[in-house]
């Protein structure tokens, strides 16, 4: 993956998930970095203001309208708890200990004592919790110690720590661990993150034309289109391979999406609206002219774009068996034959017969796809 090509995306996503924010103030709105919702936060943040400023009355004030905000989430109540450590230590009554140094340290920004002292001294106080781990982490990485965040994140697998591993792996340079972590989050249905996957895919270095047509295919299954240009270039090369119905799909969904709107583009629509009706009329004839096993695998692939999976999935089986030039290509058409043919399992099983180069990174994105569409 070329990683450098990511980082402005990497910083835009972490930030949306609310998991640790990347630019600190003079105190952390350890609210927000706790995962609580904008209401909580802001009422858990002033709390925090007023403690600083040695108001604990007010600032115990604010905790208790936090907490009567309604439906409290796992985040919320990790963040009013910190708070309430943070304003026992800065009232003087000490009760949380080890606790609430710990959030006090981090709440001021001592990530040093956070990441040494007071996780030692949690760990000896048996309050070592996944939340404290990971705040153990986001001070790692917000002293720019990445690999040791890595290291404390690797065991984590909630969304928060899976964006935080994401960055501090672009940080560091890990390209194998950023997408990893892309990839679990994608598989926990954050289906942004198949931003990476895609941008990543077309980074590669020799891409043919039907690789780029198959990573098209996903953007737009995926939701993942940018511009007129992605559903321009869709088509076309669709219509280049023979996929008429899915060149008419790509037109379709551009011109829906108020982006396919000059001339150029609805003379393409046009272009694929009769390509794929004289499909439907010639499709018997040819069947009957697909004698060989690359032409039964193309044969395939028209059937795989009108939706016909179970007729897409035969001829390309009886083209494998015939004998094709590309093994591979020919088993990415199979898996998306037997997506289309709504055999999830089959599909994965083919896209993971594919070995070598860059058909085998396009196939472990279907392989993605496969496992985590609905």
């Amino acid at each position: 993956m070329n990683s450098q090509r990511f980082r402005s995306l990497a910083t835009a996503l972490l930030l949306s998930t609310g998991a640790v924010a990347l630019t600190y103030p003079a105190f952390v709105p350890v609210a927000e970095a706790a995962g609580a919702r904008p209401a909580v936060a802001k009422l858990l943040n002033a709390a925090i203001e007023d403690a600083k400023s040695g108001n604990t009355g007010g600032a115990n004030a604010k905790v208790h309208e936090a907490e009567a905000v309604g439906g409290l989430t796992p985040g919320d109540q990790a963040a009013i708890d910190q708070v309430k450590n943070y304003i026992s230590a800065k009232s003087g009554g000490g009760a949380a200990g080890a606790k609430a140094k710990f959030n006090n340290d981090y709440i001021a920004g001592h990530y040093a004592a956070v990441v040494g002292e007071d996780a030692d001294a949690l760990r000896k106080a048996g309050q070592y919790d996944g939340q404290s781990q990971l705040l153990v982490a986001q001070a790692y990485y917000l002293m720019g110690n990445y690999s040791s965040a890595l290291r404390m994140l690797s065991g984590m697998g909630g969304d928060q720590a899976l964006a935080l591993r994401m960055s501090a792996a672009a940080k560091s340079g890990d390209s194998a661990a950023e997408m990893q972590a892309a990839e679990q989050l994608i598989g926990n249905g954050q289906t942004k993150y198949w931003t990476y996957e895609l941008t990543s895919a077309e980074g590669l270095r020799g891409l043919t034309d039907h690789q780029n047509l198959d990573i098209l295919r996903l953007r737009l299954d995926t939701g993942m289109m940018r511009n007129a240009e992605d559903y321009q270039t869709g088509a076309e090369l669709a219509l280049e391979f023979g996929d008429n119905a899915g060149a008419l799909n790509f037109a379709q969904k551009g011109i829906a999406a108020k982006v396919l709107t000059d001339a150029r583009s609805q003379r393409l629509a046009g272009l694929a609206q009769a390509s794929a009706a004289k499909d439907v009329a010639t499709l018997a004839q040819q069947a009957a002219a697909a004698k060989t096993g690359d032409a039964m695998v193309k044969l395939g692939e028209k059937y795989t774009g009108m939706g016909k999976g179970p007729d897409a999935v035969n001829s390309i089986k009886a083209g494998i068996a015939k004998g094709v030039t590309d093994a591979d290509d020919a088993q990415i058409r199979l898996g998306q034959a037997y997506l289309a043919a709504g055999s999830k399992s089959d599909a994965i099983h083919a896209f993971n017969s594919v070995k070598a180069g860059n058909n085998q990174t396009i196939a472990h994105m279907w392989t993605l796809y496969a496992r985590t569409s609905k």
